[in-house]
Protein backbone atom coordinates (compact mmCIF):
# COMPACT_ATOMS: atom_id res chain seq x y z
CA UNK A 1 0.00 0.00 0.00
CA UNK A 2 1.45 3.42 -1.10
CA UNK A 3 1.22 6.31 1.48
CA UNK A 4 -2.57 7.76 1.42
CA UNK A 5 -4.00 10.90 3.24
CA UNK A 6 -7.51 12.44 3.44
CA UNK A 7 -7.27 16.00 1.53
CA UNK A 8 -9.84 18.29 2.79
CA UNK A 9 -9.93 20.33 -0.13
CA UNK A 10 -10.73 17.25 -2.62
CA UNK A 11 -12.78 15.48 -0.13
CA UNK A 12 -10.98 12.47 -1.14
CA UNK A 13 -7.97 9.85 -0.04
CA UNK A 14 -5.26 10.38 -2.46
CA UNK A 15 -1.95 8.67 -2.85
CA UNK A 16 0.76 11.21 -1.55
CA UNK A 17 3.00 12.23 -4.20
CA UNK A 18 5.11 15.17 -2.70
CA UNK A 19 6.85 18.00 -4.85
CA UNK A 20 10.28 16.99 -4.79
CA UNK A 21 11.39 13.12 -4.79
CA UNK A 22 12.28 12.07 -1.20
CA UNK A 23 10.95 15.55 0.38
CA UNK A 24 8.06 16.50 2.18
CA UNK A 25 7.08 19.88 3.66
CA UNK A 26 4.32 20.07 5.93
CA UNK A 27 2.89 23.66 7.65
CA UNK A 28 0.56 23.40 10.39
CA UNK A 29 -1.47 26.45 12.53
CA UNK A 30 0.18 27.12 15.52
CA UNK A 31 -1.41 29.23 18.34
CA UNK A 32 -2.46 32.73 18.81
CA UNK A 33 -0.68 33.17 22.36
CA UNK A 34 -3.58 34.76 24.28
CA UNK A 35 -3.80 32.02 26.91
CA UNK A 36 -3.22 29.17 28.76
CA UNK A 37 -2.75 26.00 25.66
CA UNK A 38 -5.82 24.17 26.09
CA UNK A 39 -6.58 20.39 24.85
CA UNK A 40 -7.54 21.21 21.05
CA UNK A 41 -4.10 22.88 20.47
CA UNK A 42 -2.38 20.05 21.85
CA UNK A 43 -4.01 17.56 19.85
CA UNK A 44 -3.51 19.10 17.00
CA UNK A 45 0.32 19.60 17.60
CA UNK A 46 0.29 15.51 18.88
CA UNK A 47 -1.08 14.82 15.17
CA UNK A 48 0.62 16.28 12.85
CA UNK A 49 3.87 15.13 15.20
CA UNK A 50 3.33 12.15 14.22
CA UNK A 51 2.36 12.60 10.82
CA UNK A 52 5.94 13.92 10.96
CA UNK A 53 7.12 10.97 12.11
CA UNK A 54 5.88 8.73 9.90
CA UNK A 55 6.82 10.21 6.78
CA UNK A 56 10.68 10.42 8.14
CA UNK A 57 9.98 6.72 9.20
CA UNK A 58 9.20 6.68 5.05
CA UNK A 59 12.26 8.04 4.49
CA UNK A 60 11.14 11.66 3.46
CA UNK A 61 13.35 14.33 4.50
CA UNK A 62 10.99 16.78 6.29
CA UNK A 63 10.42 20.46 6.99
CA UNK A 64 8.07 21.09 9.15
CA UNK A 65 6.67 25.03 10.22
CA UNK A 66 4.38 25.39 12.72
CA UNK A 67 3.86 29.46 13.60
CA UNK A 68 3.20 31.46 16.24
CA UNK A 69 0.30 34.53 16.14
CA UNK A 70 1.22 36.70 18.43
CA UNK A 71 -0.29 39.71 17.75
CA UNK A 72 -4.18 39.67 17.69
CA UNK A 73 -7.31 41.16 18.95
CA UNK A 74 -7.90 39.26 21.70
CA UNK A 75 -4.40 39.64 22.67
CA UNK A 76 -4.46 43.27 22.66
CA UNK A 77 -7.93 43.32 24.49
CA UNK A 78 -6.43 40.89 27.37
CA UNK A 79 -3.32 42.97 27.65
CA UNK A 80 -5.44 46.68 27.81
CA UNK A 81 -8.25 45.39 30.44
CA UNK A 82 -4.77 44.05 32.93
CA UNK A 83 -4.15 48.12 32.65
CA UNK A 84 -7.99 48.93 33.86
CA UNK A 85 -8.35 50.37 37.04
CA UNK A 86 -11.05 48.10 38.13
CA UNK A 87 -8.92 45.19 36.83
CA UNK A 88 -8.76 41.85 39.08
CA UNK A 89 -5.18 40.23 38.56
CA UNK A 90 -5.18 36.44 38.00
CA UNK A 91 -2.67 33.64 38.26
CA UNK A 92 -2.81 33.27 34.11
CA UNK A 93 -3.35 38.09 33.93
CA UNK A 94 -1.46 39.71 36.06
CA UNK A 95 -1.56 43.43 35.70
CA UNK A 96 -0.22 46.26 33.39
CA UNK A 97 1.34 43.16 31.19
CA UNK A 98 2.51 44.64 27.64
CA UNK A 99 0.78 42.91 24.86
CA UNK A 100 4.09 41.05 23.76
CA UNK A 101 4.52 40.38 27.05
CA UNK A 102 1.51 38.65 27.35
CA UNK A 103 2.02 37.25 23.87
CA UNK A 104 5.82 35.65 24.79
CA UNK A 105 4.80 34.50 28.53
CA UNK A 106 1.97 32.32 26.69
CA UNK A 107 4.07 31.63 23.78
CA UNK A 108 6.44 29.54 26.20
CA UNK A 109 3.53 28.09 27.80
CA UNK A 110 2.75 26.55 24.81
CA UNK A 111 6.56 25.22 24.52
CA UNK A 112 6.52 23.71 28.09
CA UNK A 113 3.35 21.37 27.02
CA UNK A 114 4.32 20.49 23.54
CA UNK A 115 8.19 19.55 24.98
CA UNK A 116 6.76 17.47 28.09
CA UNK A 117 4.17 15.62 25.51
CA UNK A 118 6.34 14.86 23.28
CA UNK A 119 6.04 17.09 20.48
CA UNK A 120 9.20 17.60 18.72
CA UNK A 121 10.01 21.12 17.99
CA UNK A 122 9.57 22.27 13.97
CA UNK A 123 12.00 23.21 11.26
CA UNK A 124 11.06 26.86 11.54
CA UNK A 125 8.65 28.09 14.21
CA UNK A 126 7.95 31.60 12.66
CA UNK A 127 6.15 34.85 14.50
CA UNK A 128 3.46 37.15 13.12
CA UNK A 129 5.49 39.78 14.23
CA UNK A 130 8.48 39.28 12.40
CA UNK A 131 7.22 38.76 9.04
CA UNK A 132 5.40 42.38 8.58
CA UNK A 133 7.53 43.31 5.48
CA UNK A 134 6.53 40.01 3.77
CA UNK A 135 3.19 40.94 4.26
CA UNK A 136 3.12 44.08 2.75
CA UNK A 137 4.52 42.61 -0.19
CA UNK A 138 1.81 40.20 -0.73
CA UNK A 139 -0.95 42.66 0.24
CA UNK A 140 0.53 44.71 -2.66
CA UNK A 141 0.57 42.22 -5.40
CA UNK A 142 -2.98 41.28 -4.43
CA UNK A 143 -4.26 45.53 -4.57
CA UNK A 144 -2.15 44.84 -8.03
CA UNK A 145 -4.21 41.75 -9.12
CA UNK A 146 -7.46 43.22 -8.23
CA UNK A 147 -7.78 41.11 -5.69
CA UNK A 148 -7.68 43.91 -2.63
CA UNK A 149 -8.86 47.35 -1.77
CA UNK A 150 -7.72 49.80 0.55
CA UNK A 151 -10.62 51.48 2.76
CA UNK A 152 -12.23 54.74 1.30
CA UNK A 153 -13.22 55.57 5.12
CA UNK A 154 -9.50 56.75 6.15
CA UNK A 155 -9.42 53.93 8.69
CA UNK A 156 -6.65 52.29 6.85
CA UNK A 157 -7.83 48.94 6.63
CA UNK A 158 -7.24 47.21 3.30
CA UNK A 159 -9.51 44.14 2.40
CA UNK A 160 -9.98 40.97 0.23
CA UNK A 161 -12.37 41.29 -2.12
CA UNK A 162 -14.14 37.87 -2.12
CA UNK A 163 -16.21 38.44 -5.05
CA UNK A 164 -13.10 38.97 -7.30
CA UNK A 165 -11.78 35.71 -6.73
CA UNK A 166 -14.30 33.10 -8.87
CA UNK A 167 -12.93 30.04 -6.53
CA UNK A 168 -13.23 31.86 -3.06
CA UNK A 169 -15.16 28.82 -0.96
CA UNK A 170 -13.72 25.52 -2.35
CA UNK A 171 -12.08 24.60 0.28
CA UNK A 172 -15.44 24.24 2.14
CA UNK A 173 -17.38 24.19 -0.62
CA UNK A 174 -19.73 26.84 0.21
CA UNK A 175 -21.47 29.48 -2.47
CA UNK A 176 -20.24 33.07 -0.85
CA UNK A 177 -24.05 34.23 -1.14
CA UNK A 178 -24.47 31.47 1.81
CA UNK A 179 -21.49 32.57 3.94
CA UNK A 180 -21.05 34.29 7.00
CA UNK A 181 -19.88 37.96 7.58
CA UNK A 182 -16.29 38.30 8.32
CA UNK A 183 -16.18 39.80 11.91
CA UNK A 184 -12.35 40.74 11.67
CA UNK A 185 -12.92 44.11 10.94
CA UNK A 186 -15.67 46.95 10.79
CA UNK A 187 -18.27 46.57 7.65
CA UNK A 188 -18.94 50.00 7.03
CA UNK A 189 -16.26 50.58 4.43
CA UNK A 190 -16.14 46.94 2.71
CA UNK A 191 -17.89 45.80 -0.37
CA UNK A 192 -18.68 42.70 0.55
CA UNK A 193 -19.80 42.14 4.67
CA UNK A 194 -17.55 39.03 3.63
CA UNK A 195 -14.98 40.93 2.64
CA UNK A 196 -12.36 40.19 4.78
CA UNK A 197 -9.40 42.21 6.39
CA UNK A 198 -5.71 41.63 4.95
CA UNK A 199 -4.43 45.40 7.11
CA UNK A 200 -6.23 46.68 9.90
CA UNK A 201 -5.85 50.68 10.35
CA UNK A 202 -4.06 51.62 13.73
CA UNK A 203 -6.63 52.47 16.19
CA UNK A 204 -6.25 55.06 19.12
CA UNK A 205 -7.13 52.54 21.70
CA UNK A 206 -4.26 50.08 20.69
CA UNK A 207 -0.88 51.10 21.90
CA UNK A 208 1.71 52.39 19.31
CA UNK A 209 4.05 49.04 19.39
CA UNK A 210 1.13 47.36 18.64
CA UNK A 211 1.21 49.02 14.62
CA UNK A 212 3.93 49.01 11.70
CA UNK A 213 3.95 51.30 8.66
CA UNK A 214 2.70 50.63 5.37
CA UNK A 215 1.54 52.57 2.18
CA UNK A 216 -2.00 52.74 3.68
CA UNK A 217 -0.51 54.50 7.69
CA UNK A 218 -0.08 52.50 10.74
CA UNK A 219 -1.58 49.28 10.96
CA UNK A 220 -0.64 45.73 11.70
CA UNK A 221 -1.98 42.53 9.98
CA UNK A 222 -5.04 40.14 9.66
CA UNK A 223 -5.12 37.00 10.95
CA UNK A 224 -5.18 35.38 7.91
CA UNK A 225 -2.65 37.31 5.64
CA UNK A 226 -0.05 35.84 8.41
CA UNK A 227 -0.09 32.37 7.46
CA UNK A 228 0.30 32.76 3.73
CA UNK A 229 3.15 35.16 3.92
CA UNK A 230 5.37 33.01 6.27
CA UNK A 231 4.61 29.66 4.32
CA UNK A 232 5.94 30.97 1.43
CA UNK A 233 9.11 32.49 2.96
CA UNK A 234 10.01 29.12 4.61
CA UNK A 235 8.23 26.68 2.12
CA UNK A 236 7.87 28.73 -0.88
CA UNK A 237 4.60 29.39 -3.13
CA UNK A 238 4.05 25.58 -3.51
CA UNK A 239 4.51 23.15 -0.71
CA UNK A 240 2.51 19.63 0.10
CA UNK A 241 0.37 19.50 3.31
CA UNK A 242 -1.30 22.54 5.21
CA UNK A 243 -2.71 21.34 8.59
CA UNK A 244 -4.81 22.36 11.64
CA UNK A 245 -7.70 22.07 13.11
CA UNK A 246 -11.13 21.24 11.87
CA UNK A 247 -12.75 24.30 12.98
CA UNK A 248 -9.68 26.47 11.38
CA UNK A 249 -10.82 25.01 7.67
CA UNK A 250 -13.53 28.23 8.01
CA UNK A 251 -12.80 31.25 7.83
CA UNK A 252 -8.81 30.69 8.41
CA UNK A 253 -8.06 28.11 5.89
CA UNK A 254 -10.84 29.35 3.33
CA UNK A 255 -9.13 32.55 3.28
CA UNK A 256 -5.16 31.57 3.50
CA UNK A 257 -6.02 29.82 0.40
CA UNK A 258 -8.50 32.43 -1.34
CA UNK A 259 -5.30 35.38 -0.81
CA UNK A 260 -2.65 33.25 -2.02
CA UNK A 261 -4.25 31.80 -4.49
CA UNK A 262 -5.25 34.56 -5.95
CA UNK A 263 -1.64 36.25 -5.62
CA UNK A 264 -1.02 33.53 -8.28
CA UNK A 265 0.36 30.67 -5.44
CA UNK A 266 0.04 27.17 -6.01
CA UNK A 267 -0.15 26.71 -2.31
CA UNK A 268 -1.22 23.44 -0.93
CA UNK A 269 -0.99 20.61 -2.61
CA UNK A 270 -3.10 18.66 0.48
CA UNK A 271 -4.95 19.96 3.11
CA UNK A 272 -5.14 17.73 6.78
CA UNK A 273 -7.50 18.76 9.23
CA UNK A 274 -7.59 17.54 12.90
CA UNK A 275 -10.67 16.61 14.79
CA UNK A 276 -11.99 18.07 17.94
CA UNK A 277 -11.87 17.18 21.29
CA UNK A 278 -15.22 16.47 23.55
CA UNK A 279 -15.90 16.27 26.67
CA UNK A 280 -18.62 13.05 27.55
CA UNK A 281 -19.62 13.83 23.95
CA UNK A 282 -20.66 17.34 24.21
CA UNK A 283 -18.41 20.43 23.31
CA UNK A 284 -16.09 21.69 25.78
CA UNK A 285 -17.27 24.67 26.95
CA UNK A 286 -15.82 26.89 30.21
CA UNK A 287 -19.30 28.39 30.91
CA UNK A 288 -20.86 24.93 31.28
CA UNK A 289 -17.77 23.80 33.15
CA UNK A 290 -17.02 20.48 31.10
CA UNK A 291 -13.59 21.33 30.02
CA UNK A 292 -9.81 19.75 31.05
CA UNK A 293 -6.63 21.62 30.07
CA UNK A 294 -3.52 19.77 29.46
CA UNK A 295 -2.07 20.81 32.96
CA UNK A 296 -5.13 19.33 34.69
CA UNK A 297 -4.15 15.93 32.47
CA UNK A 298 -0.77 16.00 33.60
CA UNK A 299 -1.99 16.29 37.37
CA UNK A 300 -3.57 13.10 36.82
CA UNK A 301 -1.37 11.16 34.29
CA UNK A 302 2.13 10.82 33.64
CA UNK A 303 3.25 13.01 30.39
CA UNK A 304 3.38 9.05 28.52
CA UNK A 305 -0.30 8.33 29.07
CA UNK A 306 -1.77 11.98 28.18
CA UNK A 307 0.87 11.71 24.96
CA UNK A 308 -1.01 8.06 24.77
CA UNK A 309 -4.88 9.79 25.16
CA UNK A 310 -4.43 12.56 23.12
CA UNK A 311 -2.85 10.69 19.81
CA UNK A 312 -5.12 7.41 19.90
CA UNK A 313 -7.70 8.30 17.49
CA UNK A 314 -6.99 8.22 13.98
CA UNK A 315 -6.35 12.57 13.52
CA UNK A 316 -9.93 12.95 11.30
CA UNK A 317 -12.17 11.82 13.93
CA UNK A 318 -13.44 13.04 16.88
CA UNK A 319 -11.80 12.47 20.23
CA UNK A 320 -13.98 11.89 23.58
CA UNK A 321 -12.90 12.65 26.77
CA UNK A 322 -14.45 10.95 29.92
CA UNK A 323 -13.18 11.02 33.23
CA UNK A 324 -12.17 7.36 33.39
CA UNK A 325 -10.47 7.83 29.85
CA UNK A 326 -6.72 8.41 31.67
CA UNK A 327 -7.31 5.38 33.47
CA UNK A 328 -7.80 2.85 30.30
CA UNK A 329 -4.98 5.17 28.82
CA UNK A 330 -2.65 4.50 31.74
CA UNK A 331 -3.98 0.57 31.75
CA UNK A 332 -3.09 0.85 27.61
CA UNK A 333 0.39 1.92 28.71
CA UNK A 334 1.25 0.01 31.55
CA UNK A 335 1.00 -3.12 29.33
CA UNK A 336 3.08 -1.94 27.14
CA UNK A 337 6.16 -0.59 29.62
CA UNK A 338 5.73 -3.93 31.14
CA UNK A 339 6.11 -6.19 28.57
CA UNK A 340 9.36 -4.01 27.65
CA UNK A 341 10.63 -3.97 30.91
CA UNK A 342 10.00 -7.81 31.50
CA UNK A 343 11.52 -8.48 28.33
CA UNK A 344 14.65 -6.50 29.02
CA UNK A 345 15.16 -8.64 32.04
CA UNK A 346 14.99 -11.72 30.08
CA UNK A 347 17.53 -10.48 27.60
CA UNK A 348 19.69 -8.76 29.57
CA UNK A 349 22.34 -7.38 27.96
CA UNK A 350 21.58 -8.58 25.07
CA UNK A 351 18.35 -5.76 24.88
CA UNK A 352 20.95 -3.13 24.51
CA UNK A 353 22.68 -4.78 21.79
CA UNK A 354 19.39 -5.19 19.67
CA UNK A 355 19.16 -2.33 17.01
CA UNK A 356 17.93 0.89 17.68
CA UNK A 357 16.28 1.47 14.26
CA UNK A 358 13.99 -1.79 13.66
CA UNK A 359 11.50 -2.01 11.37
CA UNK A 360 7.75 -1.88 12.42
CA UNK A 361 5.49 -5.10 11.85
CA UNK A 362 4.17 -4.62 8.29
CA UNK A 363 0.66 -4.55 9.93
CA UNK A 364 1.38 -1.18 11.81
CA UNK A 365 2.72 0.43 8.43
CA UNK A 366 0.14 -0.77 6.50
CA UNK A 367 -1.92 1.03 8.94
CA UNK A 368 -0.19 4.39 9.29
CA UNK A 369 -0.04 4.24 5.38
CA UNK A 370 -3.42 4.10 4.91
CA UNK A 371 -4.17 7.99 6.53
CA UNK A 372 -1.93 7.49 10.12
CA UNK A 373 -5.08 5.12 11.19
CA UNK A 374 -3.28 5.31 14.56
CA UNK A 375 -6.00 3.13 16.53
CA UNK A 376 -5.31 0.22 13.73
CA UNK A 377 -1.75 0.71 14.16
CA UNK A 378 -2.39 0.44 17.80
CA UNK A 379 -4.07 -2.53 17.66
CA UNK A 380 -0.68 -4.02 16.03
CA UNK A 381 1.30 -2.60 18.89
CA UNK A 382 -0.78 -4.51 21.53
CA UNK A 383 -0.83 -7.68 19.68
CA UNK A 384 2.79 -7.56 19.30
CA UNK A 385 3.20 -7.22 23.15
CA UNK A 386 0.67 -10.19 23.62
CA UNK A 387 2.82 -12.26 21.66
CA UNK A 388 5.56 -10.91 22.95
CA UNK A 389 4.44 -12.28 26.62
CA UNK A 390 3.63 -15.52 25.15
CA UNK A 391 7.03 -15.95 24.39
CA UNK A 392 8.18 -14.60 27.98
CA UNK A 393 6.24 -17.26 29.44
CA UNK A 394 7.87 -19.96 26.98
CA UNK A 395 10.85 -18.90 27.40
CA UNK A 396 11.03 -18.37 23.84
CA UNK A 397 13.94 -15.48 24.10
CA UNK A 398 14.27 -14.98 20.19
CA UNK A 399 10.68 -14.60 19.86
CA UNK A 400 10.66 -12.08 23.20
CA UNK A 401 13.74 -10.31 21.57
CA UNK A 402 11.72 -9.83 18.25
CA UNK A 403 8.63 -8.39 20.11
CA UNK A 404 10.82 -6.21 21.94
CA UNK A 405 12.88 -4.77 19.22
CA UNK A 406 9.11 -3.90 17.62
CA UNK A 407 7.38 -2.98 20.62
CA UNK A 408 10.29 0.01 20.94
CA UNK A 409 10.17 0.73 17.65
CA UNK A 410 6.40 1.38 17.03
CA UNK A 411 6.31 3.37 20.19
CA UNK A 412 9.52 5.72 18.82
CA UNK A 413 7.49 6.09 15.69
CA UNK A 414 4.31 7.41 17.39
CA UNK A 415 6.30 9.90 19.54
CA UNK A 416 5.24 8.08 23.05
CA UNK A 417 9.02 7.67 24.31
CA UNK A 418 9.54 11.38 23.69
CA UNK A 419 6.52 12.17 26.33
CA UNK A 420 8.61 13.01 29.68
CA UNK A 421 11.49 11.49 28.37
CA UNK A 422 13.64 13.04 30.98
CA UNK A 423 11.26 11.20 33.72
CA UNK A 424 9.60 8.44 32.23
CA UNK A 425 11.76 6.55 29.51
CA UNK A 426 13.23 3.61 30.27
CA UNK A 427 15.09 2.72 27.65
CA UNK A 428 18.15 5.11 27.88
CA UNK A 429 21.35 5.41 29.37
CA UNK A 430 20.51 6.46 33.04
CA UNK A 431 18.34 3.34 32.92
CA UNK A 432 21.40 1.41 32.49
CA UNK A 433 22.70 3.20 35.43
CA UNK A 434 20.23 2.82 37.59
CA UNK A 435 19.46 -0.98 37.04
CA UNK A 436 23.20 -1.29 37.27
CA UNK A 437 22.73 -0.26 40.87
CA UNK A 438 19.38 -1.94 41.47
CA UNK A 439 20.91 -5.08 40.48
CA UNK A 440 23.87 -5.25 42.66
CA UNK A 441 21.33 -4.37 45.52
CA UNK A 442 19.29 -8.00 44.09
CA UNK A 443 22.58 -9.84 44.51
CA UNK A 444 22.86 -8.91 48.19
CA UNK A 445 19.33 -9.65 48.64
CA UNK A 446 19.38 -12.77 46.80
CA UNK A 447 22.31 -13.83 49.13
CA UNK A 448 20.78 -13.17 52.28
CA UNK A 449 17.59 -15.10 50.89
CA UNK A 450 20.16 -17.93 50.29
CA UNK A 451 21.43 -17.57 53.73
CA UNK A 452 17.84 -17.86 55.34
CA UNK A 453 18.16 -14.12 56.62
CA UNK A 454 14.80 -12.92 56.08
CA UNK A 455 15.51 -9.63 57.98
CA UNK A 456 18.36 -7.94 55.59
CA UNK A 457 16.19 -9.57 52.68
CA UNK A 458 13.26 -7.48 53.81
CA UNK A 459 15.44 -4.49 54.42
CA UNK A 460 16.61 -4.21 51.32
CA UNK A 461 13.45 -4.90 49.44
CA UNK A 462 12.04 -1.82 51.56
CA UNK A 463 14.60 0.20 51.36
CA UNK A 464 14.30 -0.08 47.36
CA UNK A 465 10.45 0.37 48.13
CA UNK A 466 11.15 3.57 49.96
CA UNK A 467 12.21 5.12 46.24
CA UNK A 468 10.22 4.34 44.31
CA UNK A 469 11.32 0.87 43.02
CA UNK A 470 9.48 -2.96 43.55
CA UNK A 471 10.62 -6.13 43.46
CA UNK A 472 9.24 -8.73 41.93
CA UNK A 473 10.14 -12.48 42.54
CA UNK A 474 10.13 -15.20 40.07
CA UNK A 475 11.24 -18.60 39.54
CA UNK A 476 13.92 -16.85 37.39
CA UNK A 477 14.92 -14.92 40.06
CA UNK A 478 14.43 -11.48 41.32
CA UNK A 479 13.87 -8.11 38.56
CA UNK A 480 12.73 -4.17 39.71
CA UNK A 481 10.19 -2.29 38.27
CA UNK A 482 9.72 1.30 38.47
CA UNK A 483 6.49 2.51 40.71
CA UNK A 484 4.15 4.49 38.39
Amino acid sequence: MSLRFYDTKTATIRDFKPLSEGEASVYYCGATVQGMPHVGHVRSAIAFDILTRWLEYRGFKVTTVRNVTDIDDKILQKSAASFAEDFVPTEDYPSEEPWFALAYRFEQEFAKAYEVLGVRRPTYEPRATGHVPEMLELIERLIERGHAYPATDGSGDVYFDVRSFDAYGELTRQKIDDMQAATDADPRAKRDPRDFALWKGHKEQDPQTASWTSPWGRGRPGWHLECSAMVTKYLGTTFDIHGGGLDLRFPHHENELAQSAAAGHGFANYWMHNGMVTYAGEKMSKSIGNTISPAEMLELATPRVVRYFLGQAQYRSQLDYRPDSLAEAGAAVERIDTFLTNARFALGAAARELPSASDVPAGFGEAMDDDLNVPMALAVLHDTVRQGNTALDAKDLDTVASAYAQVSAMTRVIGLDDAGADTHSQDDELTNVLDALVQAQLAERAEARAAKDWARSDAIRDALAAVGITVLDSAEGARWTLNK
